[in-house]
């Protein structure tokens, strides 16, 4: 199956996470509501991602990783990055 990535930003009650989701080129899960919307996906797995603190002691504090898993049930926001640059 191919594969593509989307930028996406996910913001929990204390994190702003941004970094790549991949998904389906096409058909059924190739929306990122397709993705999140499925029952059996309980974690979203972001890719070169940069984290920043929302909340508590470390509030503004940004760091990167080579990868995240988050958990839906914390998501409050789920979005295509609205700062990404398209090719």
């Amino acid at each position: 199956m191919d594969r593509r990535t989307e930028r996406v930003r996910v913001e929990t009650d204390r994190f702003r996470i941004v970094g790549e989701l991949s998904l389906p080129e096409q058909g059924y899960g190739s929306r990122l509501s397709d993705h999140v919307n499925r029952r059996e996906v309980d974690f979203l797995v972001l890719r070169h991602a940069k984290v920043t603190a929302l909340a508590g002691e470390a509030t503004g504090d940004e760091w990167t990783t080579p990868v995240v898993l988050v958990g839906l049930r914390h998501a409050r926001l789920i979005i295509p990055d609205p700062d990404r640059t398209d090719p």
